[in-house]
């Protein structure tokens, strides 16, 4: 039988992570290294702020966050607080929009990064653009048109 702990575990696909199954979270970063500089300057936020805001917008809980920092839940939920009110949202949703509008508005749609096979993807640079952005296009639908 499972502990409490152990059937919670299965049931959001923590087990899952590790055999490549449905359950395991998605490899994608919406803004690249230049653009969270942008972003940790206009916000006026401290090198600690950034990486706990890069490791939310990357779809980490505060405690995996406090994991891979090496800090406590307590200074994540801190450091987000903080970073809530210098941008004025209440929650993980409103920071992420609120990036990725901010970034939008100076350089143009954000370039997201996708780890998808390469056996039948193409990349394609986007035009008219000064940010680096790659569309991810399946070959079967570019050669039909």
């Amino acid at each position: 039988m499972l502990e409490p702990s152990q059937s919670k575990n299965r049931i959001a696909g923590v087990e899952g992570e590790a055999d490549g199954s449905l359950h395991r979270r998605p490899d994608i970063s919406l803004l690249d290294e230049r653009q969270w500089l942008y972003v940790q300057r206009f916000y006026q936020l401290s090198p600690r702020e950034l990486q706990v805001a890069k490791h939310i917008c990357q779809g980490l809980d505060n405690e995996e966050v406090a994991k891979q920092l090496r800090i406590r839940s307590g200074t994540v939920k801190t450091h987000l607080r903080n970073i809530y009110r210098r941008i004025r949202v209440t929650n993980k949703i409103g920071m992420l929009l609120t990036f990725v509008e901010k970034v939008a508005a100076i350089y143009g749609r954000p370039g997201i990064c996708i780890e998808a096979p390469a056996d039948n993807l193409t990349h394609k640079m986007s035009e008219g653009t000064n940010s680096p952005q790659i569309d991810i296009v399946n070959k079967q639908t570019e050669m039909q048109s």
